[in-house]
């Protein structure tokens, strides 16, 4: 059975749609039509952290189900006037034309071409060595919310001992993303070093439910602490993006009261977000809360 529809006026689509009535998610009847207007609707509780942002894309042209893939270089099939920043890799020789986030009419454009998540940098286009956010994901290795949600509290520990304010989120799927609002300046080497720095030292005060370890195999069944979403042109899903999920659930921004063991992070979808949108924004004061990492290094070589 059909499951309700996000809230939106089609009508009003600054880009219209190919086949709108395509089904992404079968279960529900979710169409691509239905995807479109959820981000109508939350475009702007979504804007500020995508504005004048790199966009790494995830093309599901046949939906949930069907095949997917991923592309930094702007597709064929966006519209001419779309925004650009051209960026060098690291190794040299070759470099991407990314596209740059911040229009409702490029959010739709993108869902037009199969794009259900926002896959987002931490750092504007103008300045993509200087992120203005720490990202820390949280990956529990038993696919149990309540696993990643003890972690994040122990990260938040150490992260209010280094007098860092932090805002948490669903990942969409069964994790948990910590962002760290950052004033520009650090490089990203920087961020990424502290990052490392700050995780290896919560896995050491918890090692038998929580490794900084890459290797899957390696993990023993702890919670993975990954610092690397913080390199040059990394991206996390962004707050507020669908994820490519049975029953269209949300990376969904929380309270750190609401971080809980019997949090159901997939009961944040597109048919009933409409509803959350009328609480007060837990995430109101994250722009407010830049800060700077020089004091933050400094308090967690005395921990």
């Amino acid at each position: 059975m059909k499951k309700s529809r996000p809230a939106g006026d089609s009508s009003r689509l600054p880009i219209a749609l190919s086949n709108p009535e395509k089904v992404f998610w079968p279960e529900e009847g979710y169409t691509k039509l239905d995807l479109a207007r959820y981000y109508q609707l939350v475009f702007p509780r979504l804007a500020p952290y995508v504005k004048g942002r790199l966009l790494s894309l995830e093309r599901c042209p046949d939906g949930m189900r069907g095949e997917c893939f991923y592309q930094k270089e702007i597709p064929k099939g966006m519209p001419a006037n779309t925004p650009t920043r051209r960026i060098a890799h690291v190794t040299g020789g070759r470099s991407t034309n990314y596209v740059v986030a911040g229009s409702l009419a490029t959010q739709i454009a993108l869902v037009n071409l199969g794009c259900i998540a926002v896959h987002v940098a931490a750092s504007r286009a103008s300045s993509p060595r200087q992120p203005d956010w720490m990202c820390i994901d949280i990956d529990p290795e038993s696919g149990e919310f309540a696993d990643a949600a003890r972690a994040g509290s122990h990260v938040k520990e150490f992260l209010d001992a280094v007098h860092l304010a932090s805002f948490p989120k669903t990942s969409g799927s069964r994790g948990l993303h910590i962002l760290v609002p950052l004033r520009r300046g650090e490089d990203v080497d920087e961020v990424l070093s502290f990052a490392r720095s700050l995780l290896r030292r919560v896995a050491a005060a918890h090692p038998d439910e929580l490794t900084v370890e890459h290797s899957v195999a390696k993990r023993g069944g702890r919670v993975y602490l990954d610092p690397f979403r913080n390199g040059f042109v990394q991206t996390v899903v962004a707050p507020y993006s669908v994820r490519r999920r049975e029953h269209a659930p949300i990376s969904t921004p929380l309270s750190w009261s609401e971080v809980r063991a019997d949090l159901a992070p997939a009961s944040f979808t597109i048919g009933n977000f409409h509803k959350r949108l009328r609480q007060p924004d837990p995430w109101e004061g994250f722009f407010h809360s830049r800060q700077l990492l020089k004091t933050a290094v400094r308090l967690l070589q005395k921990i």
